[in-house]
Protein backbone atom coordinates (compact mmCIF):
# COMPACT_ATOMS: atom_id res chain seq x y z
CA UNK A 1 0.00 0.00 0.00
CA UNK A 2 0.87 3.52 -0.80
CA UNK A 3 2.22 5.61 1.74
CA UNK A 4 0.16 9.03 3.25
CA UNK A 5 0.62 12.25 2.06
CA UNK A 6 0.18 15.43 4.32
CA UNK A 7 0.20 19.19 3.34
CA UNK A 8 1.32 20.88 6.33
CA UNK A 9 1.10 24.43 7.07
CA UNK A 10 4.64 25.65 7.70
CA UNK A 11 2.68 28.79 8.76
CA UNK A 12 4.36 32.56 8.26
CA UNK A 13 8.36 31.89 8.56
CA UNK A 14 8.94 31.29 12.16
CA UNK A 15 9.72 27.66 12.46
CA UNK A 16 8.16 27.74 16.42
CA UNK A 17 4.78 28.59 14.70
CA UNK A 18 4.38 25.04 13.08
CA UNK A 19 1.55 23.54 14.60
CA UNK A 20 2.79 19.98 17.27
CA UNK A 21 0.58 18.03 14.96
CA UNK A 22 2.69 19.53 11.78
CA UNK A 23 6.09 18.86 13.49
CA UNK A 24 5.41 15.45 14.57
CA UNK A 25 4.51 14.58 11.15
CA UNK A 26 7.99 16.18 9.96
CA UNK A 27 9.29 13.96 12.43
CA UNK A 28 8.07 11.14 11.30
CA UNK A 29 8.32 11.79 7.48
CA UNK A 30 10.24 9.77 4.86
CA UNK A 31 10.20 12.58 2.42
CA UNK A 32 9.41 16.19 2.80
CA UNK A 33 8.82 18.67 -0.25
CA UNK A 34 8.70 22.20 0.73
CA UNK A 35 8.33 25.62 -0.36
CA UNK A 36 12.00 27.00 -0.22
CA UNK A 37 10.80 30.61 -1.90
CA UNK A 38 8.35 31.00 1.09
CA UNK A 39 9.04 28.60 3.43
CA UNK A 40 12.46 29.23 6.04
CA UNK A 41 14.54 25.65 5.45
CA UNK A 42 14.85 25.97 9.43
CA UNK A 43 11.12 24.25 9.32
CA UNK A 44 12.77 21.28 7.46
CA UNK A 45 15.30 20.43 10.13
CA UNK A 46 12.58 18.27 12.43
CA UNK A 47 12.79 15.86 9.28
CA UNK A 48 14.78 13.01 10.60
CA UNK A 49 18.22 12.11 9.03
CA UNK A 50 17.07 10.55 5.87
CA UNK A 51 14.86 11.93 4.95
CA UNK A 52 14.16 13.04 1.47
CA UNK A 53 14.37 16.66 1.33
CA UNK A 54 13.31 18.58 -2.07
CA UNK A 55 12.90 22.18 -2.32
CA UNK A 56 10.28 23.09 -4.85
CA UNK A 57 10.72 26.41 -5.96
CA UNK A 58 11.81 24.88 -9.35
CA UNK A 59 9.25 22.67 -9.96
CA UNK A 60 6.17 22.60 -11.82
CA UNK A 61 2.59 21.45 -10.66
CA UNK A 62 3.23 18.01 -12.31
CA UNK A 63 6.82 18.01 -11.11
CA UNK A 64 5.57 18.27 -7.81
CA UNK A 65 2.75 15.66 -8.53
CA UNK A 66 5.46 13.11 -9.91
CA UNK A 67 7.34 13.66 -6.72
CA UNK A 68 4.82 13.49 -4.41
CA UNK A 69 3.56 9.78 -5.50
CA UNK A 70 7.09 8.30 -6.18
CA UNK A 71 7.59 9.24 -2.85
CA UNK A 72 4.64 8.09 -1.95
CA UNK A 73 5.12 4.65 -3.01
CA UNK A 74 8.53 4.54 -0.96
CA UNK A 75 7.32 6.01 2.34
CA UNK A 76 4.63 5.83 4.97
CA UNK A 77 4.73 9.35 5.67
CA UNK A 78 5.22 12.26 2.84
CA UNK A 79 4.75 15.73 4.20
CA UNK A 80 4.31 18.36 1.22
CA UNK A 81 5.44 21.69 3.69
CA UNK A 82 3.68 25.08 2.42
CA UNK A 83 3.68 28.54 4.02
CA UNK A 84 1.04 29.96 5.50
CA UNK A 85 -2.41 27.34 5.73
CA UNK A 86 -2.24 24.97 2.22
CA UNK A 87 -6.18 26.23 1.65
CA UNK A 88 -5.09 29.70 0.85
CA UNK A 89 -3.31 30.22 -2.25
CA UNK A 90 -1.77 27.25 -1.93
CA UNK A 91 -2.60 25.14 -4.82
CA UNK A 92 -4.41 22.51 -2.71
CA UNK A 93 -6.93 21.39 -4.99
CA UNK A 94 -4.42 21.20 -7.99
CA UNK A 95 -1.95 19.07 -6.20
CA UNK A 96 -4.33 16.83 -4.39
CA UNK A 97 -6.93 15.94 -7.65
CA UNK A 98 -3.93 13.80 -9.08
CA UNK A 99 -3.25 12.49 -6.06
CA UNK A 100 -6.53 10.85 -5.61
CA UNK A 101 -6.63 9.86 -9.11
CA UNK A 102 -3.57 7.39 -8.31
CA UNK A 103 -5.46 6.49 -4.90
CA UNK A 104 -3.04 8.08 -2.80
CA UNK A 105 -4.24 8.92 0.65
CA UNK A 106 -3.60 12.34 1.94
CA UNK A 107 -4.82 15.31 4.35
CA UNK A 108 -4.39 18.64 5.29
CA UNK A 109 -3.10 20.14 8.67
CA UNK A 110 -3.71 23.77 8.76
CA UNK A 111 -1.30 26.23 9.71
CA UNK A 112 -1.44 30.04 10.82
CA UNK A 113 -1.60 32.43 7.79
CA UNK A 114 0.75 35.90 7.35
CA UNK A 115 -2.61 37.75 8.23
CA UNK A 116 -3.04 36.66 11.82
CA UNK A 117 0.89 36.27 11.86
CA UNK A 118 1.06 40.46 10.94
CA UNK A 119 -1.67 41.58 13.06
CA UNK A 120 -0.17 39.30 15.87
CA UNK A 121 3.46 41.35 14.81
CA UNK A 122 1.61 44.88 15.01
CA UNK A 123 -0.45 44.37 18.26
CA UNK A 124 -3.22 44.76 16.23
CA UNK A 125 -6.87 43.10 15.81
CA UNK A 126 -8.54 42.22 13.03
CA UNK A 127 -12.18 43.05 14.88
CA UNK A 128 -13.79 44.98 17.55
CA UNK A 129 -17.25 45.23 18.97
CA UNK A 130 -19.46 47.74 16.74
CA UNK A 131 -16.00 49.16 14.62
CA UNK A 132 -15.60 46.05 12.18
CA UNK A 133 -16.91 42.02 12.73
CA UNK A 134 -15.91 41.42 9.11
CA UNK A 135 -12.64 39.97 7.94
CA UNK A 136 -11.97 39.68 3.92
CA UNK A 137 -8.83 38.18 3.17
CA UNK A 138 -8.43 38.52 -0.88
CA UNK A 139 -6.04 39.87 -3.62
CA UNK A 140 -6.03 42.40 -6.62
CA UNK A 141 -5.47 41.23 -10.04
CA UNK A 142 -2.11 40.91 -11.22
CA UNK A 143 -1.11 37.65 -13.60
CA UNK A 144 -4.16 36.04 -11.91
CA UNK A 145 -7.30 38.03 -12.49
CA UNK A 146 -10.16 38.33 -10.18
CA UNK A 147 -13.81 36.68 -10.58
CA UNK A 148 -16.44 38.69 -11.41
CA UNK A 149 -17.63 41.05 -8.04
CA UNK A 150 -14.36 40.03 -6.33
CA UNK A 151 -12.67 43.23 -6.88
CA UNK A 152 -11.22 45.05 -4.63
CA UNK A 153 -12.81 48.01 -4.84
CA UNK A 154 -16.16 45.80 -4.54
CA UNK A 155 -14.55 44.22 -1.07
CA UNK A 156 -13.47 47.73 0.19
CA UNK A 157 -16.67 49.48 -0.06
CA UNK A 158 -17.79 47.12 3.12
CA UNK A 159 -15.66 48.92 5.23
CA UNK A 160 -14.40 45.83 7.35
CA UNK A 161 -10.84 44.70 7.98
CA UNK A 162 -9.10 43.77 4.40
CA UNK A 163 -5.98 41.67 4.60
CA UNK A 164 -4.27 41.65 1.03
CA UNK A 165 -2.38 39.05 -0.31
CA UNK A 166 0.62 38.97 -3.17
CA UNK A 167 0.04 43.02 -3.93
CA UNK A 168 2.73 44.29 -2.39
CA UNK A 169 4.32 45.15 -5.65
CA UNK A 170 0.90 46.28 -6.66
CA UNK A 171 0.03 48.86 -3.73
CA UNK A 172 -0.80 51.49 -6.39
CA UNK A 173 -3.85 49.65 -6.99
CA UNK A 174 -4.57 48.63 -3.44
CA UNK A 175 -4.67 52.36 -2.96
CA UNK A 176 -6.81 53.26 -6.43
CA UNK A 177 -9.50 51.06 -5.24
CA UNK A 178 -9.60 51.96 -1.27
CA UNK A 179 -9.99 55.54 -2.79
CA UNK A 180 -12.75 54.44 -5.45
CA UNK A 181 -14.36 53.13 -2.47
CA UNK A 182 -14.39 55.75 -0.64
CA UNK A 183 -11.61 55.67 2.11
CA UNK A 184 -10.12 58.59 3.35
CA UNK A 185 -6.68 59.51 2.49
CA UNK A 186 -5.70 59.18 6.18
CA UNK A 187 -7.12 55.77 6.83
CA UNK A 188 -4.21 53.77 8.42
CA UNK A 189 -2.69 50.47 6.79
CA UNK A 190 -0.42 48.25 8.23
CA UNK A 191 2.13 46.54 5.96
CA UNK A 192 4.33 43.96 7.64
CA UNK A 193 6.75 41.73 5.70
CA UNK A 194 7.93 38.48 6.57
CA UNK A 195 5.36 38.70 9.98
CA UNK A 196 7.51 36.44 12.40
CA UNK A 197 10.88 35.72 10.67
CA UNK A 198 13.31 35.55 12.86
CA UNK A 199 15.79 38.73 12.40
CA UNK A 200 13.76 39.87 9.07
CA UNK A 201 10.29 41.13 10.02
CA UNK A 202 9.17 44.64 8.87
CA UNK A 203 6.37 46.38 10.43
CA UNK A 204 5.12 50.00 8.60
CA UNK A 205 2.61 52.06 9.28
CA UNK A 206 1.03 55.12 7.55
CA UNK A 207 -2.04 56.26 5.57
CA UNK A 208 -3.87 55.46 2.39
CA UNK A 209 -1.87 59.01 1.28
CA UNK A 210 1.72 57.61 2.20
CA UNK A 211 2.04 53.92 2.59
CA UNK A 212 3.73 53.08 -0.80
CA UNK A 213 6.58 55.92 -0.12
CA UNK A 214 6.58 54.94 3.54
CA UNK A 215 6.84 50.84 1.71
CA UNK A 216 9.42 52.28 -0.61
CA UNK A 217 11.91 53.66 2.22
CA UNK A 218 11.89 50.78 4.03
CA UNK A 219 12.94 48.94 0.84
CA UNK A 220 9.69 46.17 1.19
CA UNK A 221 9.15 45.20 -2.49
CA UNK A 222 7.76 41.17 -1.52
CA UNK A 223 6.37 38.58 0.81
CA UNK A 224 4.52 41.57 2.54
CA UNK A 225 0.88 41.46 3.84
CA UNK A 226 -1.16 44.28 3.27
CA UNK A 227 -3.92 45.29 6.26
CA UNK A 228 -6.71 47.94 5.67
CA UNK A 229 -8.97 48.29 8.63
CA UNK A 230 -10.99 50.53 10.71
CA UNK A 231 -9.53 48.79 13.85
CA UNK A 232 -5.98 49.64 13.38
CA UNK A 233 -4.63 51.55 15.93
CA UNK A 234 -7.45 51.34 18.49
CA UNK A 235 -4.66 50.13 21.13
CA UNK A 236 -4.48 54.41 21.44
CA UNK A 237 -8.09 55.29 20.95
CA UNK A 238 -9.29 57.36 23.95
CA UNK A 239 -12.40 54.66 24.54
CA UNK A 240 -13.73 51.40 23.28
CA UNK A 241 -16.94 49.81 23.24
CA UNK A 242 -16.65 47.12 25.53
CA UNK A 243 -17.03 43.41 24.31
CA UNK A 244 -20.16 41.56 25.82
CA UNK A 245 -18.86 38.17 26.43
CA UNK A 246 -16.48 40.30 29.57
CA UNK A 247 -19.05 42.81 30.09
CA UNK A 248 -19.85 42.19 34.35
CA UNK A 249 -23.62 43.71 33.30
CA UNK A 250 -23.79 41.01 30.10
CA UNK A 251 -25.25 36.99 31.64
CA UNK A 252 -24.05 34.24 29.32
CA UNK A 253 -24.64 30.60 30.60
CA UNK A 254 -21.33 30.26 32.10
CA UNK A 255 -21.53 34.07 33.97
CA UNK A 256 -24.53 36.02 36.15
CA UNK A 257 -24.23 39.76 35.23
CA UNK A 258 -22.71 41.13 38.59
CA UNK A 259 -23.42 44.76 37.50
CA UNK A 260 -25.85 46.62 36.40
CA UNK A 261 -25.89 48.75 33.22
CA UNK A 262 -26.41 53.00 34.44
CA UNK A 263 -28.93 54.58 32.60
Amino acid sequence: MPGKIWFVGAGPGDPDLLTVKGRKLLEAAGAVLFAGSLVDQAATLFSPPGCEIRDSKDMTLEEMSAWLIERAARHATVVRLQTGDPGLYGALIEMTRPLTAAGIEWAVVPGVSSAMAAMAAAGETLTLPEVTQTVILTRVAGRTPMPPGEELEALAAHKTTLCIYLSITLLHKVQDALRAAGWAEDAPILVVQKASWPGEEKIVRGTLADIKRRCQDAKIASQAMIVASPTLGAADWPELIRSKLYDPTFTHRFRKATETQND
